[in-house]
């Protein structure tokens, strides 16, 4: 493990919920809602940016405006954390370094949630977010998605479905972690097994489990994009690291996607915990991952 005290304290964490819920196997699923929501406490506050509550028609969302941010463009964001727990909220800050290091205002979407409200409700939420956005005059090329673990699969998803609806696709798509293999195959489940201290297997059956519920299917292209046909998808820069469990699932999507002939940039960051950018402000590696995916971005939104 890395001796940094900076990026130790995501490790810590993780491992605080792990010990939390041994202890309490019957935990209820607002208890646990509630200890995720703790994620946002690891970065720092973004200087420079402000937060407004917005409806987006009919979805619950936050928009995050960086000084300077030109009102043409927009990020759509999709937190993580299995379609089942985390929010707006805990994604607020780590949506708000990425929207500085882009100049570009990020709508950060607080979709509906699994087990009440089971796959489609979280893409139909996407899809109603971005035809909002169309309809406050911003060009759809203008447009990118970005999200984190399940939401870095609803960033992908999104575009998956734009595109299959004979829609504009995003200009690009960021992927920080992202979970996209609902059946539970990749190897890094079990080799990062040890050194992952969030995504054990016993979580991601739980909440694909949730997510899914008793219509959604774990090989349907829209819910696991490992059987999706990527040909048409915009750029893609995704990141995973060498100690987390989902660490094949960015890259075996990588492969699928280049194959198809999109352009897909993959990062993979040594001994780094899943989602390592909530470190953003905290963590050089945190900080690296967000300042490119903002490069990223300004260069395919034109900007």
């Amino acid at each position: 493990m890395t001796n940094d005290a900076r990026t130790d304290a995501l490790r810590e964490l993780y491992e605080s919920w792990g010990n939390r819920a041994a202890a309490n196997p019957a935990m209820d699923l607002a208890t646990m809602r509630d200890m995720y929501e703790q994620a946002h406490l690891l970065a720092t506050e973004p200087e420079g940016v402000t937060y407004r509550d917005v409806d987006a028609n009919g979805v619950e969302a936050m928009w995050i405006v960086p000084e300077g941010a030109p009102d043409d463009a927009a990020i759509i964001y999709t937190h993580g954390g299995g379609c089942s727990v985390m929010s707006m909220h805990s994604h607020r800050k780590l949506a708000g370094h990425l929207a500085k290091a882009a100049g570009v205002k990020v709508l950060n979407l607080n979709y509906r949630l699994a087990p009440e409200h089971p796959y489609p409700a979280q893409l139909d939420d996407a899809q109603a977010a971005h035809r909002w956005l169309r309809d406050q005059g911003i060009d759809p090329k203008r447009i990118a998605t970005a999200g984190d673990s399940a939401g870095g699969n609803l960033a992908t998803t999104l575009a998956l479905v734009l595109r299959d609806t004979g829609e504009q696709v995003p200009a690009a798509i960021v992927g920080f972690s992202p979970w996209y293999d609902m059946e539970h195959n990749g190897k890094t489940l079990e080799t990062n097994a040890e050194t992952d201290a969030l995504v054990q297997r016993p979580v991601v059956e739980m909440m694909s489990q949730m997510f899914l519920g008793e219509a959604g299917s774990p090989t349907d292209p829209l819910t696991n994009p490992l059987y999706a046909d990527p040909t048409g998808l915009p750029p893609m820069y995704l990141t995973a690291s060498t100690y987390e469990t989902l660490q094949d699932n960015a890259e075996r999507f990588a492969e699928l996607a280049r194959t198809a002939g999109v352009d897909v940039t993959l990062e993979t960051t040594p001994g780094m915990q899943h989602v390592f950018p909530f470190m953003a402000g905290r963590s050089p590696e945190a900080d690296a991952a967000i300042s490119a995916a903002g490069a990223f971005l300004r260069k395919h939104l034109g900007l």
